[in-house]
């Protein structure tokens, strides 16, 4: 039975409340048009790639859960552009944009989600667990909430280093009700860790609407418990998430203090695969669409004075990358069976 939404649409741009000001550094670090363009094409790239695993997963070539993050693309890419590519960041199921855009290849990404010897974790992790250590992407984790205390522990190792580093550790809506997340807020603001809990809010905790599940429905609101600032911000525009996320971390990378940074955004499917989404209706679904991410970094390029020719070359590019890496994902060997026995603690 679909719900009638009181959260409002995610739409305009730039924060809605906090429970104190944020500090004044300065102005944002300008972004150079040739990033602005790399992150539209990862954020282009990440919707394309879920696409195409929509597909895939509906032919029978996944297994287990897949979680899709269409509609949400402003959310990884805004706070990781907001960041230094050196801060670790760790997140939950719904993770595919957070390994491509630090670097995981289409190719192994999908090899992954298809239980291929070449994937990123040799098949072995599927559509949950995507990392990419090098690039300090420590997860794809499937336990709701279970990446809280280990975002916590990265960051207290980052302290404890003198790195002045900051981890995002990020989550859904219906994590805030977990107890280590709640474990994880104490420490945080007990020990002055530069953390900042990201709370990527599609709304709906699988197929439960926010209003029925948590109280207050503003989540930020969780830090006032522990005398933590928290952050509410509209998430479907690139740019406005780049600005609060790196107004948070700036603020952790230079006090040592967490923050909630709760943002507000949608999923245009369901919950996971198997999740048709009939809590919800078709007008509403409608309605997000119209606040689509990617077409309004894509608005706001052309704006700039890039040529549509030019960004339609990088979407084609784009589009032919996405099947050349299923294509060789499909064509990778599945794993030998002795390979049960390796990664394994004893």
């Amino acid at each position: 039975m679909a719900t009638t939404k009181k959260t409002p649409l995610p739409t305009g741009a730039g924060v809605i409340a906090s429970t104190e000001p944020l500090p004044d550094y300065g102005p944002i670090p300008e972004l150079p048009r040739s990033s602005r363009l790399e992150w539209y094409r990862l954020m282009y790239l990440t919707r394309k790639f879920e696409e195409r695993a929509y597909q895939s997963y509906q032919t029978g070539l996944i297994g287990g859960f897949c979680h899709l993050y269409n509609g949400q693309e402003a959310v990884a890419a805004g706070t990781l552009a907001g960041i230094e590519d050196s801060d670790p960041v760790i997140t939950a199921y719904r993770d595919h944009a957070h390994g491509l855009m630090r670097g995981i290849n289409p190719g192994p990404g999908f090899a992954e989600l298809y239980g291929r010897a070449t994937g990123i974790v040799k098949g072995k992790g599927g559509s949950m667990h995507f990392f990419n250590v090098e690039r300090q992407m420590w997860g794809g984790h499937g336990i709701v909430g279970a990446q809280s205390p280990l975002g916590l522990g990265l960051a207290f190792a980052t302290k404890y280093l003198g790195e002045k580093k900051v981890c995002f550790c990020y989550m859904g809506d219906g994590a805030v009700n977990q107890g280590g997340f709640h474990e994880a807020l104490n420490l945080a603001q007990l020990w002055k860790i530069p953390v900042v809990f990201v709370i990527e809010n599609n709304m709906y905790s699988m197929g439960t609407s926010v209003e029925r599940h948590a109280a207050p429905v503003e989540l930020y609101m969780r830090a006032a418990g522990y005398g933590m600032l928290g952050v509410r911000a509209q998430a479907q525009d690139f740019d406005a998430v780049r600005e609060v996320s790196w107004k948070v971390a700036e603020r952790a990378r230079r006090e040592n203090l967490p923050a909630i940074l709760e943002l507000m955004t949608y999923r245009y499917r369901g919950h996971s695969m198997s999740d048709p989404g009939a809590y919800r209706t078709k007008d509403e679904v409608e309605e997000y669409r119209k606040h689509d991410p990617v077409e309004i970094l894509r608005g706001r390029i052309l704006s700039e004075g890039t040529a549509e020719k030019d960004l339609e070359a990088l979407e084609e590019k784009v589009r032919r990358e996405i099947v050349e890496a299923h294509e060789w994902a499909l064509a990778s060997p599945f794993p030998q069976l002795s390979e049960i026995y390796t990664d394994i603690y004893a």
